[in-house]
């Protein structure tokens, strides 16, 4: 099979790789989009820790079942493990049995396994995952439309983190596809008004189509001082960074009022300063929005049947084997994407 392998930092290529052997309890799938995530990119460029060269990345996965594996069809989630049936893939393999996935929490999983990130992904056009990590896609959505069920799994866990209630007052720092797709999840919440913010115009007028209240072009303007004109000097009540550097981070604990909520979801940097002692005199609190819960992520898919991301004209498709370049032109900010999809030839 054809695969667009991770060698080391900033480097990809095309090689031709054995057809992967299903397990128990696996489907293999033959890949029709996957898409390009921001930890992709921090993996490509050598900033990810989890991320170990050689790999096969990517963890957005839409695809058709071209076999079923031992107990695979037992195993499957509802009717997702057909053959010929087109699904969407959970990446997040949680072991089911550790403390935490007993209370609930199985996208804290001691043992967890991310599909492209510990087992090879989707930037292929093979693929095995377990069966139950499957969900079927609804025939109205697009490959590339279905690949947006996982980033979009994440803005409902981030916006589910931030603990609004309707009608209350959210910032986003960051309109990539994590950031924009939060927006999607806050306004199906009834979470907003809405500011959203980056140094990209054509991001934000993204974000404007999707339905944030009010955008902010991060460069050219004052952060802060947009904020507290949004919210009449009181700041708001939660910020979500879906960037991840330290400004950002340092951006949404001062934006939130006393009291408020910081929740990070961004991983660009691994560490960060934190003014500790303002949290402390602010009782603000910082959470961290880590993947999704299954009841998220099949949330997800149902928002993406339901059509509440709308138009999807800012996800570009390109072919696998662009994708070496796709990676690069990202990284450089050329190219003028927002979100890219890739697809197998």
């Amino acid at each position: 099979m054809q695969a667009l392998v991770w060698t080391g930092p900033r480097q990809m290529e095309m090689q031709e790789l054995p057809a992967p052997e299903l397990q128990t309890g696996e489907v293999r799938l033959r890949v029709a989009a996957v898409g390009i995530c921001g930890s992709d990119l921090s993996g490509y460029i050598g900033q990810n820790s989890l991320r170990v060269p050689p790999l096969v990345m990517g963890h957005e996965i839409v695809g058709t079942i071209e076999a079923v594996g031992p107990e695979g069809d037992l195993l499957a989630s509802a009717d997702a493990a057909r053959i010929g049936q087109r699904v969407v893939v959970n990446p997040l393999i949680a072991c089911g049995e550790c403390d935490l996935c007993r209370a609930g929490r199985p996208n804290l999983c001691r043992r967890r396994q991310i599909v492209g990130i510990h087992r090879p992904g989707g930037l292929a056009s093979l693929v095995t995952v377990p069966a139950i990590q499957c969900y079927s896609v609804p025939a109205e959505l697009t490959d590339a439309e279905a690949a947006l069920a996982e980033p979009l799994a994440c803005g409902i866990r981030a916006v589910t983190q931030t603990r609004l209630r309707p009608g209350e007052p959210l910032l986003i720092l960051g309109a990539g596809s994590i950031g924009l797709l939060c927006l999607v999840a806050a306004r199906h919440a009834q979470s907003g008004p809405i500011m959203i913010t980056d140094t990209s115009e054509e991001r934000l007028k993204v974000a404007h189509r999707l339905g944030a209240t009010e955008t902010v072009q991060a460069d050219q303007g004052d952060v802060a001082a947009a904020v507290q004109g949004f919210t009449d000097g009181l700041g708001v009540v939660a910020a979500v960074d879906a960037v991840g550097l330290q400004s950002t981070r340092a951006q949404a604990v001062r934006a939130v009022r006393p009291g408020g909520r910081a929740v990070f979801i961004g991983l660009h940097h691994e560490t960060s300063e934190i003014e500790a002692n303002y949290l402390v005199r602010q009782e603000i609190e910082i959470a961290g929005a880590f993947a999704y819960l299954p009841e998220e992520f099949g949330r997800s898919v149902a928002l993406l049947r339901d059509r509440a991301v709308g138009d999807t004209g800012w996800v570009s498709e390109r072919s696998l084997r662009q994708g070496a370049d796709v990676f690069a032109d990202l990284i450089a900010g050329r190219g003028g994407y927002v979100k890219v999809a890739l697809r197998p030839d």
